[in-house]
């Protein structure tokens, strides 16, 4: 009776984390994005078409990833809030760049821009057209540079 128990139990606690892997890293149909998802894109880049979009998980949590007509890949996090904007091309869409961090690249960088920037815990990790990467704090002070 004890074994059926732990049997049942082990089942119990895997069957979320199996059911999770059947479901991982799946293309979804652009209008099953969360609506903030949405709105960004519609906002930042109205004038360029989805490729795809992925669900994703990440250690159990639910991830979005949307790739552009452009080559611009956008992450959002299980309620749509943008987590990176990866533009590789082209600039980053001004409104996403926090001024104080503008600034610093106008300044620093006269010339280059931002082609990637992606939210962290402590602020913003970006990379500008010159291939630099720059760490910045939530104040918009530069903490690391990277080539």
């Amino acid at each position: 009776m004890k074994k059926i128990l732990c049997l049942a139990i082990a089942a119990a606690l895997l069957l979320p984390a199996i059911a999770l892997r059947a479901d991982h890293d799946r293309i979804i149909d652009p209008e099953q994005l969360p609506a903030a998802a949405k709105l960004f894109i519609r906002q930042y880049f109205p004038e360029t078409p989805i490729t795809f979009a992925q669900k994703e998980y990440d250690d159990m949590r639910v991830k979005y990833s949307v790739h552009l007509e452009d080559g611009t890949e956008i992450e959002f996090n299980s309620k749509g809030e943008w987590d990176n904007v990866d533009c590789q091309f082209h600039s980053v869409p001004e409104a996403l760049v926090p001024p104080q961090i503008a600034a610093f690249v106008a300044k620093r960088f006269p010339g280059s821009s931002v082609v990637k920037i992606d939210k962290e815990r402590y602020g913003y990790d970006i990379e500008i057209s010159n291939d630099l990467e720059l760490k910045f704090d939530r104040k918009g002070r530069l903490l690391e540079m990277d080539d």
